[in-house]
Order: structure tokens, then C-alpha cells, then sequence
């Protein structure tokens, strides 16, 4: 426990500590020991994290454990451990659809193409990051499935007075939301798909963008992607993001994990508005572009959140190579963190994504670019490649001057 708790802070000292007290051990105290200097190092991006997850043999590890001891093998390009890892998880974790897709990459990098096949066509065709990379393995195009036909009259009626729905949009407009969301979701249970699409229709003619969006999402069969993936306020974003040279379809999609287009939303943390802009950064960059008059009760103003986001996006790009997969880490969890968890090398996106080491930070990047290759799929009506967005990071520099002037 001890070794443990050195660890957290210090594996390399925990591994120092761990060789001289592993002779008073047994087997599986020291493979325990070793699995948790094994574990903090991979959090750290440490190079020693494979050699010491090796000291625990065949042992059975917790589940974040055998998660970490894949990202480290895959940052090392330790195919055979990417491979022995994922077989030796439990069923359940195994089956999660990104150890899925990192063991049919393993199988790919051993020449085992029949099989890789096989587990990405498991997950091909599912709506998020591993399913669009496997789409692309097996050489698919990412594209919105076919719309479904518009709600009829009747059913846009029946979501109309269903009496929960009418509850909720009740609360909405009594700026109740949390009551209005809680009664939204309680009236949907046992919903079919066509009443789903009629609900979300509904919530868009209101203007509640997230309650379109999470309900679209919940479709099975018939699915209508221009409501999963909706771009209000186009007026300002489009020519925010024109006037910064962004990708509008990341910009979209970065906004519609921050915020889901709730204007008021605000995060535990203080981030405020579609763009969850944090008060010392809103004003950095305020200050930054000579915004004049500015003073955070402005930060929930359409036009002036979109403003310091999209040019705080811009900052944070020409800071980190123009990667958009740094940039997105870099703005939720900050320029100094995403550059630090660059490796020593060049690295592929995918696997930068996967290693982030906050839990939130790894789910959001993943999130924020599969949504911009669906954006860019409606926008335009053409596929796009998330692989080729994901690219690859650049190695770790020893350049802290621009880090200093970021927030």
C-alpha cells in the first residue's frame, strides 16, 4: 500500500522502493505492487510503464489497470501487448468498442487482416469515434444514414399534447429548466422511433436544441442526423469561425459537446455559455482582441461568447501546431496539459486521443471529432475522414514560450 501511495506522485521512486522490499513479498503481493507503479506511469506517460506492467506476469488486474496497460503499449507501439492485454480483460470490458477496435488494430499490426476485419465489423456503423475509425479500416465512408421521413401531422400533434411533453415545455418557458429537462425525459420513456423524431421536431420548433438533440439520439431504426447534429445561431457561428480560418464543422462540433447550444449553461466549474468560456480566459482573450466595453455579464451574449470562443480556438491552434486534436484537448483541459501529453515522438491522433490522462479530457476530444466529421457530412453532403482529422501529433518540443502566453 505504501508503494502504492509513493506512486501516485513518483512511480519511478515507488519501482526504487519496490526492489528492495519484493524479496519479503509473495508473488501476487508483488505483482499487486507492480501493477499500480505500472499504472501511475502510464497515466504519466512514462516509457518504463511497459517494462514495469511485464513485472506482473499473467497476474489479473483491476479494470483501470488492464485499460492503462494498453495505452501504454500503444503509445510504445507494443503491438503483442496491445494484443495479450485486451485477451486477458474481463468479457465485459473487452467488449467496450474501443478495446474492440485497438485489438483489431493489433491484429492488423500482425498481419492477422481476416481477424481484425471481424472485430471492426462489430462496431462499423456505430454512431461515435470507434465505430467511425473501424468504418474506415474496412475502407466505409462516415455519412449520416438515410433520413426518415418527416413526422406526419398526426404524430406532430400526438408529441403536442402528450401531457408531459406540455408539462415540460411548460417549465422551459418559465426558465425552469432543470424541471422542464426532467419532465422532458420522464415523457419519453417507451417512445418508438417516429414519436422520438416528432418530440425532437418539437423541441426544435422551440428552440430547445439539447432536447432535440438527446432525443434524436435515442432512435433506433429511423434516425435523422440533421436533428442529432443541429447548428443554430449559424449567423454568428459561420462567420466567427470564417473569420478565424476554423473549420466550421469543428467548431459545431465542439460547441455541441460544451454547451449543447444552451446560451445560459453554466459548469461547476464557472464556464459559462455556448462556447463555456471560463471568466479569466473570456477576459484574456478580450483583452487579447480589444474587445472594448467587455465585462463577464456579457459572456452569455450570443454574439460575444462565440466571438471569445471561436478567437480563444484560433489562439489555441497557432499555439499547438494547427492539430485540432490538441486544440480540442488544449480547451478543455488547457494549452500547458495538451502539449505535455505529446510524446517523444510522432503520434498517431487516435492513440494521443486514447492516452489522454483525465477521463473527461479523453471522452470530450473523441467526442468533439467524430462530431465534426458528421457536421462536415451535412454540411457539405460529402464524406469525411476522421482518420485524416486525427492525422498525427507532432513530437514533444521543449518550447514553453508560446505556453506562457495562453491561459
Amino acid at each position: 500500500i505504501a508503494v502504492q501511495r509513493i506512486a501516485v506522485n513518483d512511480p519511478r521512486a515507488a519501482a526504487g522502493e519496490l526492489e528492495k522490499l519484493q524479496s519479503r513479498m509473495n508473488n501476487p503481493e508483488k505483482q499487486w505492487a507492480w501493477s499500480q507503479i505500472g499504472l501511475q506511469a502510464a497515466k504519466k506517460h512514462l516509457p518504463e510503464a511497459v517494462d514495469w506492467y511485464a513485472n506482473t506476469g499473467d497476474a489479473q488486474l483491476s479494470d483501470e489497470a488492464y485499460q492503462w496497460k494498453v495505452r501504454a503499449a500503444l503509445r510504445a507501439q507494443e503491438w503483442g501487448m496491445v494484443h495479450q492485454t485486451i485477451q486477458g480483460m474481463p468479457a465485459t470490458l473487452a467488449a467496450l468498442p474501443e478495446w474492440i477496435y485497438w485489438l483489431g488494430r493489433a491484429h492488423k499490426a500482425g498481419g492477422r487482416t481476416t481477424e481484425a476485419n471481424a472485430l471492426f465489423e462489430k462496431i462499423a456503423g456505430q454512431a461515435n469515434f470507434y465505430g467511425n475509425l473501424a468504418d474506415e479500416e474496412l475502407g466505409r465512408s462516415i455519412l449520416t444514414p438515410p433520413k426518415a421521413k418527416s413526422p406526419s401531422a398526426e404524430e406532430q400533434k400526438s408529441a403536442r399534447d402528450n401531457p408531459g411533453i406540455r408539462r415540460a415545455l411548460a417549465f422551459f418557458r418559465l426558465d425552469m429548466r432543470t424541471e422542464g429537462v426532467k419532465e422532458w425525459n420522464w415523457s419519453l420513456r417507451g417512445m418508438n422511433d417516429r414519436e422520438l423524431l416528432a418530440a425532437a421536431n418539437l423541441a426544435k420548433s422551440n428552440q430547445i436544441w439539447d432536447r432535440a438533440i438527446n432525443t434524436a439520439d435515442k432512435t433506433k431504426s429511423e434516425h435523422d442526423y440533421s436533428l442529432r447534429f443541429l447548428s443554430p445561431y449559424s449567423d454568428h457561428v459561420r462567420p466567427a469561425a470564417q473569420n478565424q480560418s476554423l473549420d466550421d464543422a469543428w467548431v459545431y462540433g465542439l460547441m455541441r459537446q460544451e454547451s449543447r447550444f444552451i446560451t445560459s449553461a453554466k459548469s461547476t466549474v464557472g464556464a459559462s455559455g455556448l462556447m463555456q468560456l471560463m471568466p479569466a480566459t473570456a477576459k484574456w482573450v478580450a483583452k487579447k482582441i480589444g474587445l472594448r466595453d467587455y465585462n463577464h455579464g456579457r459572456v452569455n451574449e450570443t454574439e460575444v461568447n462565440v466571438l471569445l470562443g471561436t478567437s480563444y480556438m484560433r489562439l489555441v491552434m497557432e499555439n499547438l501546431d494547427n492539430h485540432p486534436v490538441l486544440a480540442s484537448a488544449a480547451y478543455n483541459a488547457g494549452p500547458g496539459r495538451a502539449k505535455k501529453w505529446r510524446a517523444d515522438r510522432p503520434l498517431e491522433g487516435a492513440i494521443y486521443a486514447e492516452t489522454i490522462p483525465f477521463s473527461e479530457t479523453r471522452d470530450y476530444v473523441k467526442k468533439v471529432m467524430s462530431n465534426a466529421v458528421y457536421y462536415t457530412a451535412i454540411f457539405t453532403g460529402k464524406a469525411d475522414s476522421l482518420k485524416a482529422r486525427l492525422g498525427i501529433v507532432g513530437a514533444r518540443t521543449s518550447d514553453t514560450q508560446k505556453d506562457a502566453d495562453l491561459p
